[in-house]
């Protein structure tokens, strides 16, 4: 059988099982919030598993573009606090969007290159002249779906490399905005609550920020 073939097969059944088995009723604001406690107590008792458990949940559903990410990583800042909560998530979400960056290389580049090629040009063209002011800005700036960005980059010329340093950096203050929060969850009714206009600016503003070498080098 085809390796692209059975490549999305395995990604159907993963997706599949996920909503099959309603897995999305455990990665819910409400019931982090119930069972927060237990999840301490598991965490104490098994503090490396228990990580290591974390990080690999997180892999799978930004491997899997599946929702979840945004609980897991309240989730991360309810139990271990913000910093190492960051981290954590940070490593996981990494490694998930690269997957998922190859795994749309590996299956939809010809495709895409067939079929959009003149479009692809300009946007390569764009990317390849600064390409990690370009890449932060679209991790920095809430405006891009997570998923929807590993996806397309995939198809792309971007180097693996590239791609993964500016994830890495560039969801590092998204991710501590959340699990800071997570910390602070007996203050937070929604996840709405988090999402405040001056956050959101703040994202911008980084963004932008980084986009300072792409425009300089563009007005020489």
């Amino acid at each position: 059988m085809n390796n692209k073939i059975i490549l999305l097969v395995l990604i159907g059944a993963g997706v599949a099982s996920f909503y099959f088995f309603d897995m999305q009723q455990y990665l819910s604001f409400e019931s982090l919030k119930a069972n927060r406690e237990r999840l301490n107590v598991v965490y104490h008792e098994n503090p490396i598993i228990f990580m290591s458990g974390f990080i690999g949940i997180y892999f799978l559903i930004v491997a899997l573009s599946l929702p979840g990410a945004t609980v897991l990583t309240l989730t991360a800042g309810a139990i271990f606090g913000s910093v190492l909560g960051t981290f954590l998530v940070n490593a996981g979400a990494t490694l998930g969007a690269t997957v998922a960056f190859l795994s749309a290389r590996f299956i939809f580049r010809d495709w895409v290159e067939n079929k959009f090629n003149d479009k692809l040009v300009f946007i390569n063209n764009g990317i390849s002249d600064n390409p990690i002011s370009y890449l932060l800005f679209l991790r920095l700036v809430p405006l891009f779906p997570f998923f929807l960005v590993n996806l397309v980059l995939g198809v792309t010329q971007v180097r693996l490399s590239i791609y993964f340093l500016s994830t890495m950096i560039g969801i590092m203050p998204g991710s501590f905005v959340y699990a800071n929060a997570g910390s602070n969850l007996a203050r937070i009714n929604t996840i709405s609550d988090i999402a405040s206009p001056e956050i959101f600016g703040a994202f911008i503003l980084l963004g932008i920020f980084a986009l300072i070498p792409a425009f300089y080098r563009r007005y020489k």
